[in-house]
This record gives structure tokens, C-alpha cells and sequence, in this order.
């Protein structure tokens, strides 16, 4: 990978790391849901669009139980909702991030959902290479939604739009 540019990013205030997956610079931190995918698309189809596709389509779905009416974007990756602010414009915020790699065809790495992460963290990166919209979450958006309530809900989509059992692992402590 090419060193990173250091107009992108605030290394003094986060670890940095480089991964083999899409997009330029993502985030994952306290307040997001980070949900790694495994899954073996030999046995289901062999179409990486389709499969980020899924996952969004996902997301949308659980964001829907909070009623947020998230969508995809034309050459964009990743979740959006509109955001309708009195004597403003409107303006398209991410919700969620999608990032894959396959091995194999088995799928690696998944979805983060900012369900109540601290929005200034993102100040240090450009999300995803993505400069002209903003960041937000279900707490920005003014649903006190919990961590708790939130896995509920991707829980509750998985298994209609993958296919697939979630199966909870608690995430691995330092």
C-alpha cells in the first residue's frame, strides 16, 4: 500500500493501521457495531456487488426497525440517510460503512454501524475516502438507541437478507 497521506489523518491522537481491504480510512471505536461476515460464497454465488449489496441491504433493514430510512448511493459504498434540518438543506450522511475482502470466496470483515460513537473521531480521517458528505449516528439522528438494541435489530435482518445465522461472538478483549 502507498504510505498515507498526513493531511488524511491524526496518528497522534488514534492508532494507525493499514488493512488489506477497500476504501482509504475507516474508523472502528467504542459506540459502533462492528459485524465481521464469514461467509462462503461458493456455496452461495460468486458475485462480490451482490454480496456488499446484501449487506447493505442489511443494514437498511435494521435501521428500518428504528424507523431510519437508510439507502445506497450510485458509486458510493456503505449506508446513507438524509438529514432534514429546519433553514438548512439537506444533507446525505453515512450511517454505516461496508468493507470486504475475500479469500477463497469466503468473506472477511463486514459492516460498522455508528449506533452512538463519539462523531468527532472521524474529524482525523476522510471515512472511507469520502469528502463531500458527513458522518453520523443513530444517537446523532436523536434515537437513544443502545448497543443492545441496535444488535437486536442486525440479529433480527441477518437471517431474512444473508441467509445466515448470526452466530454472537463477544469481541476479544486487549
Amino acid at each position: 500500500m502507498p504510505p498515507t497521506p498526513a493531511h488524511l489523518l491524526t496518528p497522534d491522537q488514534f492508532p494507525v493501521f493499514q488493512s488489506g481491504r477497500g476504501g482509504q480510512f475507516t474508523y472502528h471505536g467504542p459506540g459502533q457495531r462492528v459485524a465481521y461476515v464469514m461467509l462462503d460464497l461458493t456455496a452461495r454465488r460468486r458475485d462480490v456487488r451482490a454480496f456488499v449489496a446484501a449487506l447493505e441491504a442489511w443494514v437498511i433493514e435494521s435501521l428500518g426497525r428504528f424507523n431510519v430510512e437508510g439507502a445506497v448511493r450510485p458509486g458510493r459504498v456503505g449506508v446513507w440517510v438524509e438529514r432534514k434540518t429546519p433553514g438548512f438543506p439537506p444533507q446525505e450522511d453515512k450511517i454505516a460503512a461496508i468493507g470486504v475482502k475475500l479469500r477463497r470466496w469466503v468473506s472477511f470483515h463486514g459492516i460498522a454501524l455508528n449506533v452512538e460513537p463519539d462523531l468527532s473521531h472521524f474529524a482525523g480521517i476522510v471515512p472511507c475516502g469520502v469528502t463531500e458528505h458527513g458522518v453520523t449516528s443513530l444517537v446523532d439522528l436523536g434515537l437513544p438507541v443502545t448497543m443492545d438494541e441496535a444488535d437486536a435489530a442486525l440479529r433480527a435482518g441477518v437471517e431474512s437478507v444473508l441467509g445466515a445465522r448470526a452466530q454472537v461472538e463477544p469481541p476479544a478483549l486487549p
